[in-house]
């Protein structure tokens, strides 16, 4: 199914991105589902990449190491990938009582771009997503309908106190649970603004960012400059 979609894309996008858990929706049953490190999506995406020339990025279960995790994949045409294992597990889930939580925040070069990749929850902590060296924050979710303006309102605040573009690319439909997912799958501009916007509809999205105007409008109201400095810990 995704690998249809993504053969008809056209525009030869520098990175397509990929909700969370997009092989199996967000499930609490990594014992039944969870892939070993190099298995088969991981190889699937290789293979996308390399055939689009686009990075291939989204969540996958994954188990490392006798544990497992809620794993971010990037994963470069020239075949190198890196990873970022979700932070912060979604406990009105039980997402911590299944999962082990990542420590180490991954941050990205590419084509110029300092790049920061964030799973779901995750959102909902600033401090976290903090970033004011990035040019682009993604987001890949599976966020309820229920709650989807707490969706858009915190993607647009990421990219206004960052000062730069934040992708937000959501599931759609209904789960096996009962739960229903509208997508809201959207990209937001430094300044709030949306510069492309999906709901409810299984579909691509497709965004132009430019540098240059994010580079004259950091200059011009350079608040990133007067950001706080802290650090973190793990726990």
């Amino acid at each position: 199914m995704l690998a249809t979609k993504i053969k008809y894309i056209t525009s030869s996008p520098d990175i397509i991105i990929l909700p969370e858990m997009f092989t199996t929706g967000f499930s609490m049953r990594p014992e039944l589902f969870a892939e070993a490190p190099n298995a088969e999506t991981t190889y699937w995406m290789q293979m996308q990449a390399k055939v689009t020339g686009s990075v291939i990025c989204g969540s996958v279960m994954m188990k490392d190491g006798g544990k497992y995790y809620n794993r971010f994949i990037w994963m470069q045409p020239d075949g190198i990938c890196f990873t970022y294992d979700k932070k912060h597990l979604f406990r009105m889930g039980e997402e911590n009582n299944h999962y082990s939580f990542g420590t180490t925040q991954l941050k990205l070069s590419y084509k110029g771009w300092n790049i920061v990749p964030m799973i779901c929850y995750d959102l909902r902590f600033p401090v976290w997503c903090c970033h004011p060296e990035a040019n682009l924050i993604l987001f890949v979710a599976n966020w309820p309908e229920r709650r989807k303006e707490h969706w858009i309102k915190l993607i647009e605040a990421r990219a206004i106190e960052n000062q730069c573009y934040v992708a937000g690319v959501n599931r759609v439909g209904q789960d096996g649970n009962g739960i229903y997912y509208s997508g809201n799958s959207l990209v937001v501009d430094p300044k709030g603004a949306r510069v492309a916007y999906s709901a409810h509809d299984e579909c691509l999205i497709e965004a132009k960012l430019s540098f240059e105007e994010m580079s004259i409008y950091r200059s011009q109201f350079p608040a990133w400059k007067d950001a706080d400095s802290f650090g973190l810990k793990g726990g």
